[in-house]
């Protein structure tokens, strides 16, 4: 009876194992067939060893236990070397440049297929490929030029850059020429010869300042003396049209006057009580004190 019981139990323990062992099961199948992709990273989809496809960022589904998703990264990435160069007149030097680059959305099948991954690209192809660009490109300029006009050797490293990664399944966004170390013998000869040439562009900056001031006051003196022209010809205008209008003024009185003169004159002529009037009222009862004899050479005291 005792073995009975236990056979029994050792049924139901079996049963009830299977049964709480098949949920777990269906649970991990079940996270195992979904997965997702984050933003700024693109899923390539790997069944049993061979890529499949790839997918966007989100939720996506898989076949359980056979499918193994790899995640690349399609934010702007950076990528900086430093690396020994020669300027053009062979002097040695370390320059850094860097590249931001991109992997091309609809490209990260073709990038993974060929490379494997990001690391495996820039170890393999974007670094070295930039590192010879940029070498190359320096040795073209002088190391003056490679101080003074970083921005033209800049462009040349872009240019042949841009040349040398065509095709690949990236995107260039930008390459800076961050730095050169020069020998520091060279730089005090630059720093001295940028000094020289800062203090005579200094003196030739005074100097222009001198003639531009001397030519102000040639100006101002011009202007002052037209000023003086044009007040000196304005006071003998006005001098003048004051004569001519004075002269008309006695003209016109002197006119005036001749012509009552003249009227006088006639009147006097023709009427010769108006005379003696004249006499009359012109007499101020006086008589006189002396006069003439019948000899011109005698004058008479009537006293």
């Amino acid at each position: 009876m005792d073995d009975l019981k236990d056979e029994v139990k050792s049924i139901f323990s079996r049963l009830s194992g299977k049964l709480i062992a098949i949920p777990i099961l269906v649970i991990i199948i079940g996270f195992s067939s979904v997965y997702t992709v984050d933003e700024g990273y693109m899923g390539v989809v790997k069944r049993l060893g061979q890529v499949t496809g790839q997918v966007n960022p989100g939720l996506h589904f898989k076949a359980p236990f056979i499918d193994e998703i790899i995640h690349l990264e399609i934010r702007t990435k950076k990528n900086v070397e430093s690396m020994p160069v020669a300027t053009k007149e062979q002097m040695r030097a370390d320059a850094t440049i860097s590249v931001n680059w991109t992997v091309k959305k609809e490209a990260v099948l073709d990038l993974y297929k060929q490379y494997g991954s990001l690391e495996q690209f820039e170890e393999r192809v974007l670094d070295p490929r930039l590192r010879e660009v940029s070498k190359r490109s320096i040795s073209k300029y002088t190391a003056e030029e490679n101080i003074n006009t970083r921005e033209a050797v800049t462009d040349t490293i872009k240019s042949e850059f841009m040349e040398k990664v065509s095709g690949l399944p990236v995107a260039i966004d930008s390459i800076q020429y961050e730095n050169i170390d020069l020998p520091q013998i060279y730089l005090t000869s630059i720093n001295a010869k940028q000094t020289a040439k800062n203090e005579r562009d200094a003196e030739q900056f005074k100097l222009e300042k001198q003639k531009l001031e001397a030519m102000r006051a040639v100006n101002t003196a011009e202007a002052n003396k037209q000023s003086a022209q044009l007040e000196a010809d304005g006071i003998a205008y006005k001098i003048k049209v004051e004569s001519e209008a004075e002269a008309g003024k006695i003209a016109i009185i002197a006119e005036a006057e001749a012509k009552a003169m003249k009227i006088k004159a006639e009147s006097l002529k023709s009427n010769v009580d108006l005379i003696e009037y004249q006499k009359a009222i012109s007499w101020d009862g006086k008589l006189p004190q002396t006069v003439l004899g019948s000899n011109p050479g005698v004058l008479m005291n009537l006293k």
